[in-house]
């Protein structure tokens, strides 16, 4: 698309938001600054994109039905998922009848669940990847992870910032893993993804970007998480002219395989013998927010450059740079935050707050975003200024 609408006027670019959360929130605003009409849906009412779009609508995005009703009231020129919990199927249908999918339907349902997407990452496209069985009751569970051997991993097919994730590390901890599983779960299938344990040195989140122009690639983004759950990234990550080349030709062959346009947040591990494809996401990835302050274009100035098939003629790398969530610690609504002038007190700090209604303990609410000479000063800095910020619930 090269020539663009205007918003709340007939004849209107519109782009529908499958899921409203922070990284909703980034899409919606770079949209707006193209004089896109942005929709923003989610499963709850004021949620953090839906602060900053045209109008928002409330519903249960696992239901074909009310997903259908949304699309077909609105008529929206893309449809952009930004979480995996998504009536995929229907998606399917909609493309089918001629509605834009970013990147595509298929993508978004092959994402859904691990299993998909394991299985053509290791078996049709036969990339190295962690040993893993799937197990759908705890009997099929203990048999996986004895034959995997322990330690091993348990995760959901479906979950989201490593929910219900935890490491197996004898015979007596698989029923309280299989329970984690269930309970962090989104979705009704109970069937659990057991890996191998890899020995990793480092994870890295590599960001692809496929384009009408063809693909392209974000300086590789390291990070660091708590079960799971990324709470800090930085970028650029240290990595050998073949680690990197190996990176790059995992993530093309993925992305390729899913098709469409947009970014893909693929996840790698590093270790001693190569790279190891993880995950990806058909979308923009919770590591990247640190290219909010690192590059010349965000992860989500990209994203819509590509949905709107705007050339992106080079992704620079200003500075080194790091994050930090700011996570609650407690359960609330309406929270209250403190510190945000102490955390930006420092040169080149930013912080930017989601605006989530409601708080529950490690949920994150904000981000704290840094710029420094080397990687390990940003992250240094990106964590003192996270930990100025303090969440409590206001009512």
């Amino acid at each position: 698309m090269t020539t663009l609408g205007t918003p709340l006027r007939r004849g209107a670019t519109k782009l529908l938001l499958l899921g409203s959360g922070e990284l909703g929130k980034e899409v919606a605003i770079e949209a707006t600054r193209y004089g896109v009409e942005v929709i923003a849906c989610d499963r709850y009412a004021d949620a953090p994109a839906m602060q900053v779009a045209h109008r928002s609508h409330v519903l249960d995005m696992l239901d074909p039905a009310a997903v259908r009703a949304v699309i077909e009231r609105e008529r929206p020129d893309f449809i952009v998922p930004e979480i995996e919990a998504i009536a995929t199927g229907e998606l399917e249908m909609l493309e089918a009848e001629g509605f834009t999918v970013i990147p595509t339907a298929r993508a978004a349902r092959l994402t859904m669940d691990r299993e998909g997407i394991r299985r053509l990452a290791a078996e049709e496209l036969k990339l190295r990847t962690a040993k893993y069985r799937f197990a759908d009751n705890l009997d099929e569970l203990h048999q996986a992870a004895r034959e995997l051997g322990y330690p091993c991993v348990v995760k959901p097919v479906m979950s989201s910032s490593g929910k219900g994730q935890s490491v197996i590390e004898k015979d007596e901890d698989v029923e309280t893993a299989w329970d984690y599983a269930q309970t962090g779960k989104r979705g009704r299938q109970l069937r659990v993804i057991v890996e191998e344990f890899i020995h990793f040195h480092s994870e890295i989140t590599l960001l692809t970007v496929r384009s009408a122009q063809g693909t392209y690639f974000c300086s590789p983004i390291g990070h660091r998480q708590e079960g799971g759950d990324y709470v800090e990234s930085w970028q650029p990550h240290p990595m050998t002219e073949a680690q990197l080349r190996e990176a790059e030709d995992i993530a093309k062959k993925v992305t390729d395989n899913l098709g469409g346009r947009g970014i893909f947040g693929v996840e790698l591990f590093l270790a001693e013998d190569g790279v190891y494809f993880s995950e990806v996401s058909p979308r923009p990835h919770d590591t990247g927010m640190v290219t909010l302050i690192t590059q010349n274009q965000s992860e989500f100035a990209l994203h819509l450059r590509a949905i709107l098939g705007l050339p992106i003629p080079n992704i620079d790398l200003v500075r080194p740079g790091a994050s930090a969530a700011i996570r609650a610690t407690e359960e609330g609504h309406a929270p209250h935050y403190s510190g945000i002038a102490e955390a930006l007190a420092e040169p080149d700090t930013q912080v930017r707050v989601f605006g989530k209604p409601s708080m529950t303990p490690k949920r994150r609410m904000a981000v704290a975003l840094t710029l420094d000479e080397t990687v390990e000063k940003a992250c240094e800095k990106a964590v003192r200024a996270a930990s100025r910020v303090t969440v409590q619930h206001g009512e």
